[in-house]
């Protein structure tokens, strides 16, 4: 069974707001709490698996564990195929490739930058729609807004682990002709109607950063039905080989090493664990920060047929309310050691080159205005328990409590540096 894995013990309880770190009182954390510290589930047998790998003398190009990897993925997916890759970001682009779009994708803003960047660096026009301001998903009907003869496809992201509009979005890309792909870099183990996040839309793919609730060191994988998409991505994750020198197709080196994928299997087998350990820290959260007033964590609760990860925790500041801004708060929390993150910090079209491209930017986005200024995303996983939660809750208390005098501390500690 995984362990939680504990980090450096918190210091005296904080009780006055001349205690916290920004004030000159001592950090609360000596050791650095991250919002992703990874999850490492049973080290035994990670170690069992690197030393066979290291007896086989098999360390890349389809080894018998990325393809056990592969193959143990599609069966927890409920998918006919998954086609493992070294991250990601290069299985968005092998995807976005192998299904040959072309022209304009819809996307949204509001995500991680690798999302637009694996269209843009195919020289696909990512065009940026709005969010849902309750979800944090994409809109579907800023979506279908923004559709013209240009348009090849709409690429949709589950965001925070929870499941975008599948539905309504398969419906607009019916009623276009539109291939539809899912970033789900955020949700493994996440349900919707019923069904894992794996098969929808044409594609799926996830992201097995050391950061996820699963990680693979460094990897990721495209789900899909589609038998032949699959072995298209197949063959352009190996160079386009197809035997032994035989190359039938444009490829690249998008291939897992053996490493990752004994990684991978670790995780997987305590992904249960780690997703019990995130629901609980989540719970803490939404109680501990339920004193706190203008600070609110997103519901995270899953209606009948749903399922979530829980692995982010995300809280949404009212600087009206509360009387200092997300990046006050943010700068707080550094000082004590809690490295939370201003996740997506500007939207992906003020970021270059998408902020001086006209043709990303067709209509207003003001809910990803919004959430950029708003969402903090604080410490999750099995390092984190109880404890740490209600420190980190306590130290926003006081802060918020004292607002004109930490908003000078933090100004001044901003100019000094």
């Amino acid at each position: 069974m995984a362990s939680r894995v504990r980090t450096g013990p918190a210091a005296a309880a904080k009780t006055r707001a001349d205690e916290l770190a920004v004030l000159g009182g001592r950090p609360a954390f000596a050791e650095p709490l991250h919002v992703g510290r990874p999850n490492q589930g049973d080290r035994t047998r990670l170690l069992a698996r690197m030393n066979e790998l290291l007896d086989r003398n098999w360390l890349t190009n389809d080894g018998p564990l990325v393809v056990e990897f592969e193959q143990r993925l599609a069966r927890h997916l409920g998918v006919g195929h998954v086609v493992a890759t070294c991250n990601a970001t290069v299985g968005l682009e092998i995807a976005i490739r192998a299904l040959g779009l072309t022209g304009e994708v819809i996307v949204p803003a509001f995500t991680f930058v690798a999302t637009a960047h694996a269209l843009q660096w195919q020289e696909i026009t990512p065009v940026f729609a709005d969010v849902d301001p309750g979800t944090h998903n994409v809109d579907p009907d800023a979506v279908e807004a923004l559709v013209t003869d240009r348009t090849s496809a709409i690429l949709a992201v589950h965001l925070w682990g929870r499941p975008a509009p599948v539905e309504r979005l398969a419906e607009i890309a019916r009623g276009h002709d539109l291939r539809l792909l899912y970033d789900a870099a955020h949700a493994f183990g996440v349900s919707t109607g019923g069904r894992r996040v794996g098969g929808f839309g044409d594609a799926e793919v996830f992201s097995f950063h050391a950061t996820k609730v699963l990680n693979s060191f460094e990897g990721g994988a495209v789900a899909t039905n589609d038998g032949e998409l699959a072995a298209r991505m197949r063959l352009m994750r190996n160079f386009g080989f197809g035997g032994v020198d035989n190359v039938i197709h444009v490829g690249t080196n998008g291939k897992m090493t053996e490493v990752c994928a004994a990684m991978g299997l670790t995780s997987l087998e305590a992904v249960e664990h780690f997703v019990a350990v995130n629901e609980t820290n989540h719970r803490d959260y939404a109680d501990a920060f339920g004193a706190v007033t203008g600070v609110d964590v997103l519901d995270q609760q899953a209606g009948p047929g749903e399922r979530r990860n829980f692995h982010y925790v995300v809280a949404e500041v009212d600087d009206a309310a509360v009387g200092l801004t997300r990046d006050e708060i943010c700068a707080v929390l550094t000082a004590e050691g809690v490295l939370a993150r201003r996740y997506f910090t500007p939207g992906v079209h003020r970021m270059e080159p998408y902020r001086s491209l006209a043709d990303c930017q067709r209509s207003p986005l003001p809910h990803t205005e919004a959430l950029s200024e708003r969402v903090l995303v604080l410490p999750n996983g099995v390092a984190v328990g109880r404890q740490h939660i209600e420190t980190i809750a306590r130290i926003v208390g006081l802060a918020v409590g004292e607002p004109e005098r930490v908003r000078d501390a933090v100004a001044l500690s901003a100019g000094a540096s």
